[in-house]
């Protein structure tokens, strides 16, 4: 299986939703599970910030957990979820 493929798989799975935002307009908060260096942990982002996520992993041809270690790695002391924000916004800004 492609790994674009992979991630359209595991993003199509249902989103729990915490703050009843609009999906259409991706400011739903949505907990989604990662694996990062074998360890399995969840992130909760945007819904917004998710398909970014999608999209610049599908770029590179990465999963989205390779990417999310990849940001995790080089992250210092931020929160993970913080510091996958700055990284897709630094990149979008590029």
């Amino acid at each position: 299986m492609r790994i674009a493929d992979r991630i359209e798989t595991a993003l199509s799975k249902t989103p729990q939703s915490f703050d009843g935002g609009s999906k259409a307009s991706g400011t739903a908060v949505v907990k989604r599970s990662l694996v990062i260096a074998g360890h399995r942990t969840s992130v909760s982002l945007e819904e917004a910030f998710w398909r970014e996520l999608k999209t610049l992993a599908a770029r590179r041809r990465q999963s989205i957990n390779a990417l999310v270690a990849e940001i995790d790695a080089n992250r210092g002391s931020a929160n993970l979820s913080s510091a996958i924000r700055v990284f897709l916004f630094e990149n979008a800004i590029q």
